[in-house]
């Protein structure tokens, strides 16, 4: 699927922050800042995982390693859950969730658990410098805002 004909869902864009694309997958940030919560979107007409091409699930397994090893770094976390569930937004995405003994619902599941903290224009525009940083042209930033 060419780039300029992906639409990401609505609701991933409103729950969101886009922070830029590492190779055909857009990186976004959910804006909850009580945990740190990736997901990343392959521009792919796809809904599951299984259904990628070999060289495309490998590239996305690539992804996911670089983003544990970041929240593990950066957010000192107990715990990285990853997970493509998708009953409720069918366009293929992977959660990849950085967890501490300490944050507001462990060891309960994040998914609709109560409790927001939504991230500020500048917190946001951090992390995405601190990604560029550490994953270099490897991530290619969007202009940062919502």
């Amino acid at each position: 699927m060419p780039e300029s004909d992906f639409i990401l869902d609505s609701r991933l864009e409103s729950d969101c922050h886009i922070l830029g694309r590492l190779d055909t997958t857009l990186l976004l940030l959910m804006d909850n800042s009580l945990v740190p919560w990736f997901i990343l979107v392959p521009m792919a007409e796809v809904t599951e995982l299984h259904q990628m091409e070999r060289d495309a699930q490998l590239l996305e397994l690539e992804h996911i390693n670089l983003l544990s090893a970041y929240l593990k770094d950066e957010f000192s976390v107990d715990k990285v859950n990853v997970a493509a569930i998708g009953n409720i937004v069918r366009q293929l995405h992977i959660h990849v969730v950085g967890r501490s003994e300490q944050d507001y619902c462990w060891p309960g599941v994040v998914w609709g658990a109560e409790g927001r903290k939504s991230y500020s224009r500048s917190e946001v525009q951090t992390i995405a410098a601190s990604i560029q940083e550490r994953l270099g042209g490897a991530f290619v930033a969007a202009s940062v805002g919502k």
